[in-house]
């Protein structure tokens, strides 16, 4: 194939990222590589002891992840957490691994401390900056809300409803990456009532606020 069709090839696929360049060094490159016979069979077999790693690995983490799933079932409040649509056991198994025993914190703003999502305006004498997550904090607890967020805001008709307030209110809505930061702060408060009172989740109390017109259907 030329690099133009190989390109051809790739835009059904693939959007971003992949032009006329990388298509040329890619035909170049297999110029050099695609047919070489020497230690081919040999090339095989390491291919071969690959995938059969790679079998053992993925069988070795799906019994990790059932153990795990188990382990965090005893902990008081995680059935509860797990209960909530959207939410997956390892979610709340890092959640455990970050913060420790939920009865150690006396206020949810001390979770959002904990996992650098507090902001903080950048200023500089007469300069008023914006403000910002500060990042300081459990770097892991962060990215776990952050990557538990985006299937419950997709999924969970709660977060939707609060996404979709967030950027769309009259005053002062926030962009997209801003109301997700927020929604990360709102599920650690959820999951700090949770924890303190082993409660089943109530989405009600979230959307309280909210007017009529602005609810979605709430399971």
């Amino acid at each position: 194939m030329t690099p133009e069709e190989v390109l051809q090839s790739w835009k059904p696929f693939v959007q971003r990222g992949v032009g006329i360049k990388r298509a040329t060094k890619l035909v170049e490159t297999a110029q050099k590589s695609i047919g070489i016979t020497v230690g081919l069979t040999f090339a095989k077999r390491e291919i071969q002891s690959l995938l059969d790693q790679h079998e053992l690995f993925k069988t070795q983490l799906n019994e990790l992840d059932e153990e795990l799933e188990l382990l965090v079932m005893t902990i008081p409040g995680a059935e509860e957490m797990i209960a909530i649509p959207g939410l997956g056991p390892v979610t709340v198994a890092t959640f455990f691994a970050e913060v420790g025993d939920i009865k150690n914190y006396n206020h949810p703003q001390q979770l959002v401390n904990l996992a650098g999502l507090s902001l903080k305006e950048h200023s500089s004498g007469k300069y008023k900056g914006q403000s910002r997550i500060c990042k300081r904090g459990r770097k892991r607890l962060r990215k776990a809300l952050y990557l538990a967020i985006r299937p419950l805001v997709a999924h969970n008709p709660t977060f939707k409803t609060l996404h979709h307030h967030y950027t769309h209110r009259p005053e002062r809505p926030l962009k997209k990456q801003q109301s997700l930061i927020a929604l990360c702060c709102k599920l650690l408060r959820v999951l700090f009532v949770i924890g303190q009172k082993q409660c089943p989740f109530d989405p009600t109390k979230l959307t309280q606020g909210l007017s009529k017109s602005e609810r979605l259907e709430v399971a």
